[in-house]
């Protein structure tokens, strides 16, 4: 098992992928497994089965590999799990452009839709009201346009709007897990905010 969670960030996993043949991008997988792990959690062993499926394989090619996409889901496990919410998004680092960490963003945002977009109606009407909205906008954001400029305010713009889906996840999470972390709601929708410091566009869609 790897030692720290610096052996499992974003462009460790993607050298795994690329080792494999692939060039999927880990966010779409993180958010997926982040939603399942709040719904209805996944085994260790289907997770790794829908990994290698997704890469074309029956297996990882090395057993490092296989320990890394294992701890992958217990390291995002634990941090749903945390009483200091350290739970973050699986996504590209500064290190990356602005493009490419919006590009991955919207990837992140489908992969968890693409779970919490099965829930149905009954189910969700019972979530509290910022969950569903915040629900309601991880599917805006899995639309998000990558062809932004490097600047610092697109890039605080960014920033806010993971921040906004790190938060949806945990309150997904915690809602369905009662008694672990408290999550404290926001007091204003999404939308709101974004007016409020003056970030969404005249169509009332995020501006990037």
């Amino acid at each position: 098992m790897p030692s720290g969670d610096n052996a499992l960030d974003f462009a460790t996993i993607s050298d795994i992928f690329l080792a494999h043949g692939s060039l999927q991008s880990p966010a779409f997988f993180d958010g997926y497994l982040c939603a399942r792990l709040a719904l209805e959690d996944i085994s260790a062993e289907d997770w790794l089965g829908q990994i290698c499926a997704a890469l074309g394989v029956e297996e990882p090619a090395t057993r490092e590999d296989a320990e890394k996409l294992l701890a992958w889901r217990s390291m995002a496990k634990e941090r749903l799990d945390a009483q200091e919410m350290s739970f973050e998004p699986l996504l590209p680092d500064e290190l990356f452009s602005l493009a490419e960490r919006a590009q991955s963003l919207a990837l992140w945002c489908q992969g968890f839709h693409e779970v919490v977009g099965e829930v149905d109606h009954d189910q969700r009407s019972r979530w509290s009201t910022p969950l569903q909205e915040g629900v309601s906008d991880i599917e805006q954001l899995s639309r998000i346009d990558d062809d932004i400029e490097e600047s610092s305010e697109n890039e605080n713009d960014l920033f806010a709007l993971t921040e906004h889906a790190r938060m949806t996840a945990l309150m997904l999470y915690v809602e369905q897990h009662p008694g672990q972390p408290d999550v404290e709601k926001p007091e204003q929708s999404f939308e709101e905010g974004l007016k409020e410091e003056g970030l969404d566009g005249e169509d009332g869609e995020p501006r990037h």
